[in-house]
């Protein structure tokens, strides 16, 4: 008997030790986090991890080269598309990139319709009212056209006084003009092909207007080689933006962060100025 009550107790001792044992090995495989076969999965535990998406539904255009556009044989193509799918391949996550009409972008993003979109939209309080914005990721600046045959100047109010410069009527570069530029005269055009063709006439000494346009027609057939930049960009915001960004919906925050990550990331790994020099051989800036 004696003997069978130190078998016994024996047994019940190695039992709790074992029970201790395993209590111990879950509480360290607890406290340790998620499996490697989890992280790959994109799952964690921890509420403060991102989710893994596996989709990004961006839309854009196709009208806006070399932001958006089509090449010769109608693939999609531009800065936007490939900043698009840089972000994608450093979220580890697929693109669905959709070509909608301008006008439906941001109403397409504040329906649920798509997760960002990408086509050089500028932060302005009026597009606030609908989406959110990442970090700009682009600038637009403005920039003064002379003729080619013109003597050598610098872009301030000194150099430009007497001068006459086409603007389009109602915008910002207009505005712009007549506060900083006071003795140069700005003459008001309906549209931005309508100043250029003035140039084209002779009937003004200038333009000023959106750099990036500016650039490409100076440098483009349509210009007809009459007219070069002068040295100088202008990046004023309270007249011309705080620079382009992507829009996202105006709830989706963790979306935000993630995309603003992927563009710190992607531009110090020198990735977006390859896309910027593929895109843009003529300087902006």
């Amino acid at each position: 008997m004696m003997m069978w009550a130190h078998e016994e107790g024996g047994l019940r001792h190695a039992a709790t030790a074992s029970l201790l044992l395993f209590g111990l090995l879950l509480a360290g495989s607890l406290l340790a986090g998620p499996t490697h076969a989890q992280v790959a999965a994109g799952q964690s535990d921890d509420p403060t991890e991102p989710r893994q998406r596996s989709v990004v539904r961006f839309l854009t255009t196709d009208e806006y080269p070399p932001f958006n556009s089509r090449d010769e044989d109608g693939v999609l193509t531009g800065l936007n598309v490939g900043l698009a799918r840089a972000i994608c391949l450093d979220l580890a996550t697929t693109c669905d990139l959709q070509v909608r009409p301008w006008e439906s972008l941001l109403d397409d993003l504040a329906k649920g319709r798509a997760d960002a979109v990408i086509a050089a939209h500028k932060v302005t309080p009026e597009a606030l009212k609908q989406v959110d914005f990442t970090d700009s990721y682009f600038f637009t600046p403005a920039r003064f056209v002379i003729r080619r045959e013109a003597p050598e100047v610098a872009a301030t109010p000194t150099s430009l006084d007497g001068r006459t410069a086409g603007v389009v009527e109602r915008s910002p570069h207009k505005a712009y003009l007549q506060r900083y530029f006071r003795n140069t005269e700005a003459k008001a055009y309906a549209t931005a092909e309508a100043a250029r063709e003035a140039m084209l006439k002779g009937e003004v000494d200038l333009l000023f207007g959106d750099g990036i346009s500016l650039a490409f027609w100076a440098n483009g057939s349509l210009s007809n080689n009459c007219c070069r930049l002068i040295p100088g960009a202008f990046f004023e915001p309270a007249y011309f933006g705080d620079g382009i960004a992507i829009a996202v919906g105006q709830k989706d925050r963790e979306l935000r962060s993630q995309i603003n990550e992927a563009l710190k990331r992607i531009k110090a790994s020198g990735r977006f100025q390859e896309l910027v020099d593929r895109y843009f051989p003529i300087k902006v800036y």
